[in-house]
């Protein structure tokens, strides 16, 4: 295993279909690139880019995501969202996100993640059903 420095960076990309247009999930009217969907592929960007570097049974949570998102992607183009690790304090990692099509940049931002011990972490969100 690697150790987690700032530079560590990992993309995502996927083609944008309809069912991730702004109308498919409840975001807006016109049928291009959704921001929930643009910020799912930043998530997944910044997943990647940790996997090769968490211990056996540690993974990590999003607790922030901040980004302005530029310019509109219809369906039918490409998107490939990418992740930069810029710092690491203890269990909280920060990073530096974009995405682009296959024309333009569209969105800049900032993300930040978690480490946390997997099997507690799950073992307490269940413990919330209990409370019902």
């Amino acid at each position: 295993m690697e150790p987690l420095k700032p530079g560590v960076s990992a993309s995502a990309g996927r083609l944008v279909s309809n069912d991730m247009t702004a109308p498919a999930v409840g975001s807006g009217s016109v049928a291009v690139l959704a921001s929930p969907a643009l910020a799912a592929l930043f998530e997944q960007a910044a997943v990647a880019a940790l996997a090769p570097h968490l211990p056996p049974g540690k993974t990590t949570v999003g607790t922030a995501l901040q980004f302005s998102h530029l310019a509109p992607t219809p369906p039918g183009m490409r998107v490939t969202a990418t992740a930069i690790v810029t710092g690491v304090n203890q269990r909280e990692i920060t990073f530096s996100v974009s995405a682009e099509d296959e024309v333009e940049v569209i969105a800049r931002g900032t993300h930040t993640r978690f480490m946390v011990d997997e099997a507690r972490f799950s073992a307490k969100s269940k413990a919330k059903l209990a409370q019902l």
